[in-house]
């Protein structure tokens, strides 16, 4: 991709009304009668598609240990250069289903590390892109990753209606499906937090919603402790027990179940440090959040306070937006000699 494109693409703005179009299309249209492809363009085989799933799966891995920043110009590369080119290749029905599902599965990455730097026009088409390879190869499971993958960019933009959407079109089309526990126990968990977001039972008090809330939750937290099935796809394992209870904790947080998110939280850090590095400097802020919540402004400060070195150590722009975040969310104690000590510390360390 030349230079001129790639500026073009990562000033993409993010445009929720195009997901309409998508969830329409994903919804109701119907998959082509095969995806084989025939003509004089190199053979595509089996080892291609294992190719493009291990190179995502290797891509996965640095992303969790150190950020998108460096990884996400190799990722779209790597998409551009090497998989789009199978896709016009020559191939059978079986071979072009799998192919299908795992360039599906690289253009998700590529959203994501888009994602993780706020490049979130180019992220949305990336996922566009992903949930239409899905469609082709009619492989619902991988669309079930790609509609949540999407509920979570637009709960994180807070596009509370549009979270909520995509997340019951996920849950609905797991259902259909007829999806192993641990799939289900992910969009469950991810239609809470899109509820959530929506009706902010903490300030609105609507307990209607609320108990709606807690009832995902613990549909989720059930499926997720009938553990690993024979029908599991791969990329289920990435959202292991510790990652779920994480995003419940999220939940809990917009809840007003500050106590609750706390020890979600907390106990994630554990889980993810030495392992998952922006997992645990997330969960981290998300802890220092819920103590917030309660009130506790020295211990918020002092969670938030541990997290700088790794958001420095990471390339992730989200992870340095959560800190900031957290700092604004100050603003009712500005006065605070803490808070202000802390506001400086993190605007010079994050200037180094």
């Amino acid at each position: 991709m030349d230079e001129t494109r790639r500026h073009l693409l990562a000033s993409l703005p993010f445009v929720p009304a195009v997901l309409g179009e998508w969830l329409m299309a994903w919804n109701y249209g119907v998959p082509p009668v095969s995806v084989a492809q025939r003509g004089t363009n190199a053979r595509v085989g089996m080892a291609d598609v294992e190719q493009i799933n291990e190179a995502r799966r290797t891509f996965s891995r640095l992303d969790g240990q150190f950020g998108a920043g460096l990884l996400r110009p190799v990722v779209a590369g790597y998409l551009n250069k090497s998989v789009t080119p199978l896709l016009r290749g020559r191939c059978d029905d079986r071979v072009g289903s799998a192919l299908m599902s795992a360039a599906a599965g690289m253009a998700l990455m590529a959203g994501w590390t888009s994602f993780d730097m706020n490049l979130h026009g180019q992220a949305q088409q990336h996922y566009g892109q992903a949930l239409r390879l899905a469609k082709t190869g009619d492989d619902p499971l991988t669309g079930v990753w790609v509609l949540a993958m999407m509920t979570h960019q637009a709960t994180h933009l807070e596009q509370a209606t549009w979270a909520a959407w995509l997340a019951r079109a996920a849950t609905d089309t797991a259902r259909r499906a007829q999806a192993p526990p641990r799939v289900m126990a992910l969009v469950l968990t991810r239609e809470a937090k899109a509820l959530a977001l929506r009706t902010n039972p903490a300030e609105s008090h609507d307990k209607h919603s609320a108990k709606q809330i807690q009832r995902l939750l613990a549909e989720a937290e059930s499926a997720s402790a009938q553990g690993p099935a024979d029908r599991d796809p791969e990329w289920i394992a990435e959202y292991d027990a510790a990652e779920l209870s994480a995003q419940a904790g999220s939940c809990w947080r917009l809840l007003g179940e500050y106590g609750k998110a706390a020890v979600r939280a907390e106990a994630a850090v554990t889980a993810f440090s030495g392992r998952l590095p922006r997992s645990a400097q997330i969960n981290q802020v998300s802890a220092a959040g819920a103590y917030l919540g309660m009130g506790e402004l020295e211990r918020a400060i002092d969670c938030a306070r541990a997290s700088i070195p790794a958001a420095k150590a990471l390339n992730s722009t989200r992870s340095v937006e959560r800190l900031q975040k957290f700092a604004d969310e100050l603003d009712p104690y500005s006065s605070s000699i803490m808070v202000r000590q802390f506001r400086d510390q993190l605007h010079s360390e994050l200037a180094a």
